[in-house]
């Protein structure tokens, strides 16, 4: 009898399925809030305008900043003009909102026609006196996540190359720095000032609230570490200096484009940390960084101390039981690897795309954990097969599935607990003050059948699901 070997590595496989996530145009849904100044022209057919009203129909009546420039024949046949059409839409948006920016967002539609967004942006910009932005977050993108990817790349291309010389100039594009000032004396200021360590300028990037934005900021002002800006920039007008060596850390695990643009195009140097997701993620995060610069972290380790023993009554719900990530929003991996971290095993990660170089300080932290933690590695599958990891989700009976939403009430309906993934993607997940909101999230469908089984409705519910 031999004693079976766990993987010494992470296992990675490719399947040949299709994506069962949302479009990408979503992305207009958080980052019209995010960027107060904005206006976001979504130009495809009324497929797009449907799903657009379905997915954000809610918001309606808070007068969203964002609209469907609508395709009809006529403009697929390239019979009318194009320029005229997105001049008039643009002059309109500008006399009835006047905002800093405008965002075209090309869909499936316009590059399937080879609609040239990129040609007309600039001649209608200097005419209508207002940024034109055009990024293509269509349904040939792997997640839906990875519109907001390819808005922050083309937003990257605009951030100033040069710090602003004018003293009303460098307040307006220090907003960060302004509110954690704020009603402070100019002497607080000061010596405020003197506390942080001298080191290169660093630009965050990734969409985050307002209040995770502040978490983050304040937790690298501890370690002294000065925020020059983040992208995107609460308004178009503050979106921050980037200039050539500066040094740049993202905070989500799908913005791999924009990092290479970064890098690319405006010479910054990437900082390859894991993700600020859970407690560990986020202080192997602040480590990386204070690393870099050379900085001793100060606190962290009973910061985090402090969070695990604040969030004990909810791991222990979890503590032993599995979880299959079926695959989404490209989130899997950091939250896999906090799960494991809260004593879960995970059989298998589904993911819709893998970025192996942006990722690759994210997978050593999972590959550790699974170690420290003595649990098997689990298996990594890229573009997974739903039929085929419905098969494998039967043989293992995990005690929860993460999944996208088409596929979450059939699973439930044979009795598997699930929890959709975008619900991830909409909550504040990021630093050490929301890792609580995660678990929040992952133990509300086993609360509920405990609460259910005090109800003595357990049986009902499992009898009703052998079909």
């Amino acid at each position: 009898m031999t004693v079976a070997q766990q993987p010494e590595a992470l296992t990675f496989e490719c399947e040949t399925g299709n994506y069962h996530t949302f479009c990408p145009i979503s992305c207009v849904a958080w980052l019209y809030q995010k960027i107060e100044d904005s206006f976001f022209l979504v130009i495809g057919t009324k497929t797009c305008g449907y799903f657009l009203q379905n997915a954000m129909g809610v918001m309606i009546f808070a007068e969203p900043r964002y609209a469907m420039a609508e395709l009809e024949e006529g403009d697929i046949s390239a019979q009318l003009n194009d320029y005229e059409e997105l001049t008039r839409l643009c002059e309109q948006i500008k006399r009835d909102r006047n905002p800093s920016v405008i965002v075209w967002i090309g869909t499936c539609t316009t590059e399937i026609i080879k609609m040239d967004l990129e040609g007309l942006a600039p001649k209608l910009e200097a005419e209508i006196g207002i940024p034109i932005v055009v990024a293509r977050a269509n349904g040939l993108d792997y997640a839906f996540t990875q519109g907001e990817d390819t808005v922050l790349a083309a937003m990257a291309n605009r951030c100033p190359s040069q710090a602003p010389i004018a003293e009303t100039e460098k307040q307006e594009r220090n907003a960060i720095q302004k509110l954690l000032h704020f009603g402070k004396k100019k002497e607080e200021v000061v010596q405020e000032e003197s506390n942080y360590v001298d080191h290169p300028p660093l630009v965050l990037f990734g969409s985050l609230p307002d209040p995770v934005v502040t978490q983050l900021t304040l937790e690298l002002k501890k370690q002294g570490i000065k925020v020059s800006g983040w992208l995107p920039a609460k308004r178009f007008t503050e979106l921050p200096v980037i200039e050539e060596g500066y040094y740049v850390a993202g905070v989500n695990p799908f913005l791999s484009r924009t990092a290479t643009t970064l890098m690319r195009r405006r010479k910054c140097k990437l900082i390859s940390a894991p993700f600020p997701i859970g407690p560990d993620g986020t202080r192997a995060w602040v480590e990386k960084i204070c690393s870099v610069f050379g900085i001793t972290p100060q606190g962290l380790e009973e910061r985090e101390a402090q969070i695990w023993e604040n969030l004990e009554d909810y791991v222990k719900l979890i503590r032993g039981k599995s979880v299959f990530f079926m695959g989404d929003n490209l989130l899997e991996i950091s939250l896999a690897r906090f799960l494991v971290r809260c004593g879960m095993t995970v059989p298998e990660i589904g993911i819709p795309y893998m970025d192996k170089r942006y990722q690759a300080a994210e997978l050593a932290l999972l590959e550790k954990t699974c170690e420290e933690m003595g649990v098997p590695l689990p298996k990594i599958v890229e573009k997974p097969d739903n039929y085929n990891q419905v098969q494998r989700i039967y043989e293992l009976k995990p005690d929860l599935v993460i999944t996208g939403m088409s596929h979450a009430n059939p699973l439930e309906a044979r009795g598997i607990n699930t929890k959709w993934s975008v619900e991830f993607t909409f909550a504040q997940i990021h630093g050490f003050g929301n890792a609580r909101d995660v678990l929040e999230l992952v133990t509300r469908p086993l609360r509920r059948n405990n609460n259910l089984k005090d109800l003595g409705w357990d049986k009902l519910v499992k009898e009703e699901a052998k079909i």
